[in-house]
């Protein structure tokens, strides 16, 4: 198989705990926004500890707690507002779950400074891979903490916008190219890719790069896929985010296929079984 030829990084190290990627894992999102695109993952303070518990419950190795929506067209909020969002639930979710592996999906480096200082996040998530805080890289490589870079053209705000590249394939792949050799010369050995699925991309853009997931073993980086019940299924299904739990569980499982190490959902208890049903069948594979 190819994974015998691509030899990935099998280990990520958060703050001493160690993630083994041999086996896929499965990422369960906690969105604190009022605006996220999926309406039952908005969740405010008070509800955070009862899904954490949930998501945890249900086999979710890592939550990923994010406190600036980035859906297309998504209103920017500043600085304060994130913060604000961030730290109550993050102080509920270490004095309930101090072992948690927690990801918090900011672009903020003073977000990621904090986060990390004060509540011992143990991943960054950044959907802009620095391009919107010059500042990132060097925080990162400061915490020694996981890094997720996300490919993403253009802002929240712009992303949609009639998305072009004149080969999207060689551009993504040269994005990451570069970012990891930054990365690298800064000291930064545990990263994760993610292709941005949604981000700068139109329904065509999308089903390529999945069709073509595996292209980025060459990396020998761990690969996150997050394509739950977004628009990439319901507008290709025509219809909503609430009705595409089957489709993003057919798109998780070719995910897999593919190489996904990490998969980024909201319904963990649907993509664990799909990680262990697959995880099934490839011990029979040669």
């Amino acid at each position: 198989m190819a994974d015998t030829f691509f030899k990935k990084n099998r280990l990520i190290n958060c703050n001493g705990k160690l993630i083994d990627l041999s086996t896929p894992v499965v990422m369960g999102i906690l969105n604190i926004t009022p605006d996220s695109f999926y309406a039952k993952s908005r969740i405010g303070e008070k509800d955070v500890i009862k899904q954490a518990k949930e998501m945890l419950e249900q086999g979710a190795s890592i939550i990923d707690i994010g406190a600036y929506s980035s859906r297309p067209g998504a209103e920017h909020v500043d600085f304060n507002t994130e913060w604000n969002r961030l730290s109550p639930v993050l102080n509920s979710i270490r004095k309930n779950f101090p072992d948690a592996i927690i990801s918090v999906d900011t672009f903020r480096a003073e977000i990621a400074h904090r986060v990390v200082k004060d509540y011992n996040v143990d991943i960054i998530n950044d959907i802009s891979a620095g391009e919107m805080d010059v500042a990132m890289f060097e925080t990162v490589a400061e915490l020694n903490v996981p890094y997720i870079i996300m490919h993403m053209l253009g802002t929240p705000q712009t992303m949609q916008n009639n998305p072009e590249y004149k080969n999207m394939m060689s551009d993504i792949f040269l994005y990451f190219a570069r970012k990891i050799n930054k990365l690298n010369m800064l000291g930064v050995s545990d990263i994760i890719i993610d292709l941005g699925f949604g981000f700068g991309k139109t329904l065509e853009h999308n089903y390529e790069l999945m069709a073509k997931l595996s292209d980025f073993k060459i990396f020998e980086l761990p690969l996150l896929v997050g394509i739950s019940r977004k628009s990439m299924i319901y507008k290709f299904l025509e219809t909503t985010p609430e009705e595409v739990l089957n489709g993003t569980t057919v798109l998780n499982t070719l995910a897999l296929q593919g190489g996904a190490d990490i998969l980024r959902v909201h319904d963990v208890k649907q993509a664990c079984e799909s990680v262990k049903l697959f995880t099934k069948v490839k011990s029979y594979m040669y």
